[in-house]
């Protein structure tokens, strides 16, 4: 059925609630796709309703991003631009929220060429340094969350009639953020119970290194001494709680920066930079990646790695079973936020702060000295399946299931 206005609405409440939990007098950041201009109406007014004092919309028109990508002078992609900078430094700096509406299609960028990508993936990446580092420590709030595009909807459900893949998307979408539950902020406040179980036990147990086996993977990450684990709801410097993604499965915390070593396989395609890249391989020597290997988007994938020094070693690592709903939904979105709700994941480039003791408050330097990467990047890729096995091994060299056969061995 059609998405209707109740159903957006409903949605919208969710995203302000329990995705950023919008504050009385506080400002929210929105950026949408003119495509989904009821949602981002929808969310402005739910905002408002929970005393918001202002709420910016930056729209964006993926049309007119491809043809700038086509059309647009080289020197554009080398700098990103300082009022876009100043513009979100300034809602950082008021203490706004942030909310990210992904539509996108995954192959919005195709054909284009991968150096201005590379280039500009990097240019906004140095320029959006201090937003980056608010959103990695949650100074602020801020949450990821998704619309049914047409564009995307065709890549998902190819064999469907345009209108018939938007609905199936729309209805993919709620389920995944448990919107068709009686009392969906309910709902939530379970999961959120659940996951911080399993954060729980990871913490007390505090491993040294996990190992990873299953086909095409054997990799070894060791974690830092003060490394915390965390999932689910976060909390800003106000001790406001927020759901930094919705949907999300997973716990996780950041390895050690010079102690990745051994090589890892993706289970699901990445969709980064408007493209694919699929069936590739990643080999690390020390932390640093030494060699990738990729059926599809080489270039890509190349272009994403080089990106800084820091973007040559890992700033995540998250577990999520196999066993669990977006992953037995058997739909594969090219969505980050929804397949790395559906595999174990790494990521490559800057890690959080808060996944070391202290760590929100820690300077650059100081996340440095704990083992914590830094980079102007940070891209998730999935390696999780029902073949995976994960041990965790302690201090003195005991050897613990963590994951078997994909899902949780505890």
């Amino acid at each position: 059925m059609p998405v209707t206005t109740q159903q957006l609405e409903q949605y919208a409440e969710l995203i302000v609630k329990v995705g950023v939990n919008i504050q009385q007098d506080q400002e929210l950041f929105v950026t949408c796709s003119i495509e989904l201009v009821e949602l981002g109406r929808q969310i402005a007014a739910q905002a408002y309703a929970a005393g918001a004092s202002n709420v910016h919309i930056d729209w964006i028109d993926d049309a007119t991003a491809r043809l700038k990508y086509e059309k647009a002078a080289d020197s554009v992609f080398n700098e990103y631009p300082e009022y876009e900078k100043l513009k979100r430094n300034t809602f950082v700096d008021r203490g706004a929220a942030f909310v990210a509406v992904v539509s996108a299609s995954p192959d919005l960028l195709k054909g284009i060429n991968p150096a201005r990508i590379a280039a500009f993936q990097k240019a906004s990446g140095e320029g959006l340094k201090h937003y980056r580092r608010a959103i990695q420590s949650d100074q602020n709030s801020w949450t990821v969350v998704a619309g049914a595009s047409k564009a995307w909807a065709a890549k998902v459900f190819p064999d469907a009639s345009p209108d018939e893949a938007v609905d199936k998307l729309w209805a993919a979408i709620f389920e995944s953020v448990r919107l068709n539950t009686p009392d969906p902020v309910a709902a939530w406040q379970a999961h959120n119970e659940n996951l911080h179980a399993k954060v729980h036990i990871l913490n007390e147990r505090k491993y040294r290194k996990l190992h990873y086996r299953a086909p095409g993977t054997d990799l070894t990450i060791e974690l830092p001494d003060k490394h915390l684990w965390v999932g689910a709801a976060s909390e800003n410097k106000n001790d406001i709680p927020f759901m930094a993604n919705m949907p999300t499965e997973e716990v996780f915390t950041v390895p050690y920066r010079n102690g990745v070593n051994g090589y890892v396989s993706s289970t699901k395609p990445l969709s980064y930079g408007g493209n694919i890249i699929d069936g590739f391989k990643v080999t690390f020597e020390n932390g640093r990646i030494v060699k990738v290997e990729a059926e599809q988007g080489q270039d890509i994938l190349q272009g994403l790695v080089d990106t800084d020094e820091g973007s040559h070693y890992l700033g995540e690592v998250a577990l999520v079973p196999h066993q669990s709903p977006i992953s037995n939904s058997n739909i594969l979105f090219y969505n980050t936020l929804f397949d790395e709700n559906a595999s174990n994941h790494l990521a490559i480039g800057s890690g959080y702060a808060f996944n070391v003791e202290g760590g929100k408050t820690m300077s650059s330097e100081e996340l440095a000295a704990a083992g914590v990467n830094a980079s102007i990047t940070h891209v998730d890729f999935m390696i999780g399946s029902a073949e995976m096995d994960i041990d965790g091994i302690r201090d003195d060299g005991t050897v613990e299931p963590v994951f078997r056969g994909g899902n949780w061995a505890f």
